[in-house]
């Protein structure tokens, strides 16, 4: 399929697919004419890094996921390097969310003070 089809099957355009290809995630072979042509396995290559590109992933961190596709299997995330991957990101995840809740925490702190303390200095407010 030409570089059209592909970007509108897989919901892109067709300048993220080029960029996809200069990356090494995706592949396109050439016409006769010069067109990039691509093969129909490429559309779910695609799917998957925009997949976890919307869950946050990295380009370099997909690059397991498109090799363990490539190798034949139907999922992208069955791999052992692709699994290295999500724990990685599951870690990190969890580290922002600590660090998220200890920041949710000094929030409800300073309103509660802010509160108590304009409810000292005027008192008809509450």
């Amino acid at each position: 399929m030409l570089i059209g089809e592909l970007a509108e099957r897989a919901g892109t355009s067709a300048r993220t697919l080029r960029y996809y290809e200069e990356q090494g995630l995706v592949r396109a072979g050439r016409d006769p004419h010069g067109y990039r042509r691509y093969e129909e396995s490429e559309l779910r290559v695609v799917r998957e890094i925009r997949t976890l590109l919307d869950a946050g992933f990295a380009l370099d961190e997909i690059r397991p996921f498109v090799a363990c596709l490539r190798a034949g299997n139907t999922s992208g995330h069955v791999c052992p390097d692709s699994v290295a991957v999500l724990r990685r990101k599951i870690a990190e995840v969890d580290a922002y969310l600590g660090r998220l809740t200890q920041v949710r925490g000094r929030l409800h702190e300073q309103l509660a003070e802010a509160i108590a303390q304009r409810e000292e200095q005027c008192p008809r407010l509450r």
